[in-house]
């Protein structure tokens, strides 16, 4: 089922939805107040241009069949085709795909990366699956919402769950479908294939950037500086190691099954290698056994969220110490603990720029492979490096004159030039 601009399951205006499409909701309306645009660009912004939602049938290893259920949302298209991840998760929701894809279009936006956003997923735990049902789930999953993506409509991209592996299932499905090799339909995908240089780190490689920057604009001494990272898959490895390999001393990290901490820094290559080889950081000889929860209050220079959705809320954010947030992950800062962190003299640096890193070079990834041309990894590294931190003295430059958190100026930024999109475009007929 196919809904163009499907209208929503609650009151926009009231805000009525909870969790993070209420914490999207909320920002949105902040910003449309701020910018006083009218009710009716409002309306447009805070809604979904395309949804789909699908039955995914999988045939097990064993000869049964389960049925699945996974979405596509499109959110905006005013400046460009969709842009966004796929996510194999057991807590993949309509709502949570929904936030999502409308944090992608701000992304996007911020950045100045040509896109609108959208996202995906399929309500599944990838633990539970061999690669061969795997590989099943993504093809089948492929052909269900084949119509509405494509290179100039909507390119998925990695994300939760899923990886190059992924991606290279699902532009093989595409191509066969269509008759010709389209690398340009999806990024993130091998590098033997059309990937790019650079974009499996680029998220890392982007906290990082905005991380450092924002130690220095705080005044503290990037060497000798403390982090935290909660999460270590695929964003919160590469900060930590990055982080560690800068100077910072990187005190704790944790995982879904718990946390480590070592006062003096962590030896991130040694514990990355404890990971590899029993699949979690728990147990690492080289640190003592933390309270995952208790890692969020650290007393720590940086904090890095790198796992997912609202894990600093109301509850916990009067005990958060750290100086700095740097959001890895999507929304892991609901709107009532901002309001807290604010109070509190905490920085907060919201996700829309913060893991940005990702979109940037998967735009790269685009472009090159539209042109069938490659970049050098220095080449992106560098142009990734130029883009998060113009970005970041643009933000920097906007909160001074408004006086906003910088998650209210980045929204405000965001959300004038997908408005300004709109109203240029006009409305057809």
């Amino acid at each position: 089922m196919i809904l163009d601009t499907a209208p929503p399951r609650h009151d926009v205006a009231s805000g009525a939805a909870e969790g993070p499409l209420g914490n999207a909701h909320s920002q949105l309306r902040s910003a449309v107040a701020t910018l006083g645009l009218d009710d009716g660009i409002h309306r447009m912004l805070a809604q979904p241009r395309r949804e789909i939602t699908v039955q995914v049938p999988l045939r097990r290893d064993d000869g049964s069949v389960e049925v699945l259920t996974g979405h596509r949302v499109q959110h905006n298209f005013a400046r460009g085709p969709a842009k966004g991840g796929v996510r194999y998760s057991p807590a993949v929701t309509l709502d949570e795909v929904r936030a999502l894809a409308m944090w992608m279009t701000w992304k996007c936006a911020l950045l100045d990366v040509p896109y609108g956003g959208a996202k995906g997923g399929i309500t599944i735990d990838p633990r539970n699956y061999s690669t061969r049902e795997l590989e099943r789930v993504t093809r089948r999953y492929t052909s269900e919402i084949l119509p509405v993506i494509g290179p100039e409509r909507d390119i998925p991209a990695p994300d939760i769950g899923t990886d190059e592996q992924t991606m290279a299932w699902m532009m093989d499905t595409y191509s066969v479908a269509v008759g010709y090799t389209a690398p340009a339909m999806v990024t993130g995908k091998p590098l033997s294939i059309g990937g790019s240089r650079g974009r499996a780190a680029a998220t890392s490689k982007g906290v990082v950037h905005i991380g450092l920057a924002a130690l220095t604009h705080h005044g503290i001494p990037v060497a000798g500086a403390t982090a935290a990272v909660q999460g270590f898959g695929k964003v919160g490895a590469g900060a930590a190691r990055l982080l560690a390999e800068a100077g910072v001393a990187v005190v704790a990290v944790s995982d879904q099954y718990g946390a480590v901490h070592r006062t003096g820094g962590l030896d991130v290559p040694a514990l990355t290698t404890h990971l590899e080889a029993t699949g979690s950081v728990v147990g690492f000889p080289g640190a003592d056994p933390l309270d995952p929860a208790a890692l969020l209050e650290l007393e720590v220079d940086l904090l890095v969220p790198a796992a997912v959705e609202g894990v600093l809320h109301e509850a916990n954010a009067a005990s958060v110490r750290a100086r700095i947030v740097v959001e890895g992950a999507n929304g892991p800062t609901t709107a009532a603990a901002d309001e807290v962190l604010a109070a509190n003299g905490v920085l907060v640096v919201p996700d829309i720029l913060a893991n940005a890193g990702g979109v940037i070079v998967s735009y790269f990834e685009w472009v090159q492979g539209n042109q069938s041309y490659w970049w050098t990894e220095a080449e992106v590294d560098h142009r990734l490096e130029q883009r998060m931190l113009m970005a970041w003295n643009g933000l920097l430059k906007t909160r001074r004159s408004t006086g906003l958190t910088l998650r209210e100026a980045a929204t405000v930024i965001a959300v004038e030039k997908v408005a300004q999109a709109h109203q240029i475009r006009g409305i057809y007929p």
